[in-house]
């Protein structure tokens, strides 16, 4: 509990105030004594769900790193500097990483213009991981409630935040070792994991009716296309606005 406790202080650390100080370069992100990845890989290696680890690109691996401005000794620094990303359970969660062929995006510039305007700048989340089916996981940097560096679910089945209670270590531990069919009980239709498995990184299912939508709650009869997570995620912003849902 304390080492977890402290990574999460070393990250909301650096994620509060890159505003107010000059960004960090690689170097002093990158930590050789204590590096985090040894704490991951050990849990990727125990882990009961599948887990794929995506290669990494060195060169644009130290971009994303100095990007996002988090240390290597953190879980999430570690995944951003050693991995183009994490599938898991053939590819129903994506977490973000440095980007790969398979998840086209790295976890900075897909942040960027979605939770901060320009690099450096203290974000009030971060889009750390997403779903198959829509759904976006969001680290709370302050703007989300008052439970700092604890983990949100945009839910495509009710356009909502849920505050999962949980930090970014304990997310991973989710997505590791969590029964996910208990979590996505309802979500998941017949023979999924065939369709989900030949999806990239870049593409989600779109639902309809809609998975928010009282006729929609049955997955099975929903008819379902494959459309870029770009357009799905600003379709689930506008339905959230056009519900009434914002605060």
């Amino acid at each position: 509990m304390r080492l977890y406790l402290t990574i999460l202080l070393v990250t909301l650390y650096t994620l509060t105030t890159t505003a107010q100080n000059k960004m960090r370069t690689v170097e002093e992100l990158i930590n050789k004594t204590d590096p985090g990845w040894i704490l991951v890989a050990e849990w990727i290696k125990s882990a009961k769900n599948k887990v794929e680890i995506l290669p990494v690109d060195t060169t644009t691996a130290r971009d994303a790193l100095h990007k996002t401005q988090v240390t290597t000794r953190s879980p999430m620094g570690a995944i951003i500097y050693m991995t183009g990303g994490l599938l898991i359970d053939d590819g129903w969660i994506r977490i973000l990483g440095s980007g790969s062929s398979k998840i086209n995006r790295r976890l900075p510039d897909w942040n960027k213009g979605k939770s901060f305007k320009e690099f450096g700048e203290s974000p009030p989340f971060l889009l750390i991981a997403d779903d198959a089916i829509g759904g976006f996981y969001l680290l709370n940097g302050g703007g989300l409630g008052t439970d700092l560096g604890k983990v949100y679910y945009f839910s495509p089945d009710n356009l909502e935040y849920e505050p999962l209670g949980l930090t970014y270590t304990e997310f991973l531990h989710f997505c590791f070792d969590n029964d996910l069919d208990k979590f996505y009980e309802g979500s998941r239709w017949t023979n999924w994991r065939n369709e989900v498995s030949n999806l990239n990184g870049e593409e989600v299912f779109n639902f309809f009716p809609p998975l928010w939508a009282e006729e929609g709650k049955d997955v099975n009869k929903n008819s379902r296309k494959i459309i870029s997570i770009e357009e799905q995620y600003h379709l689930n912003l506008d339905m959230r606005r056009q519900l009434g849902l914002e605060r």
